[in-house]
């Protein structure tokens, strides 16, 4: 049964994961965009504090290094990410969005070799890290004569946040300080809404006043907040502890597949063939550089699906 349990909650979180890319592009209609992730985080800090209340023996940080791994996670993980995502999706489809954020696996082992002492680049990861990249370029389609464009500035800003998120997983890793992953989440998330309330505010066409309150904005809202935030984290975590972070990062790369069918589904957005190409080139490229931890898992793996 703990097999069928984790293969279930895996396809449930990667459909809302995958399936939130679709309600930040509908709730664009209503919001200004950095204040509708400040919002979104303002609502799932306060849960996921709640449950960090509840679930551990430390629900705030201490020492100063937990400080700093909740300043990174906050800054990046949260604003960073957050902030590129919401500003570049304005411009792009869902499953665009998905497929380049899909990215992020291989971009943090590119800046986990360049930053991390232990780890170095290989050339097959050299390949690896450039067969990403050559994904996004097949998505953005880039034409030199109009770099400018609304749509491929708008995929530069997605490609921006999978930076950010990439780059603070890995800064999260130098940081010498344990803190339960609830606990660094929920302060993480109340500082990255902070940051991205303070960035919203310096923006003059970001306002208040210009949010659009009706059912449909507050069911985005309620579910990028409460379900694929607060309720998507904690069965994350539950299947990170279960399946390890190897066959977990996988669902980066089956929720593209939920957020083009929701895209389709409730916003009539269609699926170029670049974009199924661009996901195959990146999924490929993470293969590549995750070689041999999948040549590890893939007996595990097997034996679970043949057990009775």
């Amino acid at each position: 049964m703990s097999r069928y349990r984790n293969v279930a909650l895996f396809v449930v979180l990667a459909a809302v994961w995958g399936s939130a890319f679709m309600a930040i592009k509908a709730g664009l209609e209503y919001f200004p965009p950095v204040l509708f992730a400040a919002i979104r985080y303002d609502i799932a800090g306060v849960i996921m504090l709640g449950y960090a209340v509840y679930a551990t023996e430390r629900w705030r940080p201490r020492t100063r290094g937990e400080w700093s791994l909740v300043a990174v996670g906050g800054a990046l993980l949260i604003a960073g990410y957050h902030a590129f995502l919401f500003v570049g999706e304005q411009h792009t489809t869902s499953a665009t969005a998905s497929v380049i954020v899909s990215l992020s696996p291989v971009l943090t082992t590119g800046f986990a070799r360049l930053l991390l002492p232990s780890e170095r680049l290989t050339a097959a990861g050299t390949a690896g890290l450039a067969l990403g990249l050559v994904g996004v370029v097949v998505l953005s389609r880039p034409d030199p004569n109009n770099l400018l464009a609304a749509d491929v500035v708008g995929k530069g800003l997605v490609f921006a946040a999978a930076l950010a998120f990439a780059l603070g997983s890995v800064l999260t890793r130098r940081i010498e300080a344990e803190l339960p992953i609830e606990t660094m989440e929920a302060w993480s998330m109340l500082l990255g809404a902070g940051l991205m309330h303070a960035a919203s505010a310096a923006l003059p066409t970001e306002s208040l006043s210009a949010v659009a309150w009706t059912p449909e904005s507050i069911a985005a809202m309620a579910y990028l907040s409460v379900a694929a935030s607060a309720l998507g984290f904690l069965v994350y975590f539950d299947l990170l502890d279960r399946l390890g972070p190897i066959e977990i990062n996988l669902v980066s790369y089956v929720a593209p597949v939920f957020a083009a069918l929701s895209g389709w589904w409730f916003l009539d957005e269609q699926v170029t063939p670049a974009t199924a190409v661009g996901f195959l080139v990146i999924f490929a490229g993470f293969c590549l550089l995750k070689r041999r931890a999948l040549a590890r898992e893939l007996p595990r793996i097997r034996a679970a699906i043949t057990r009775r």
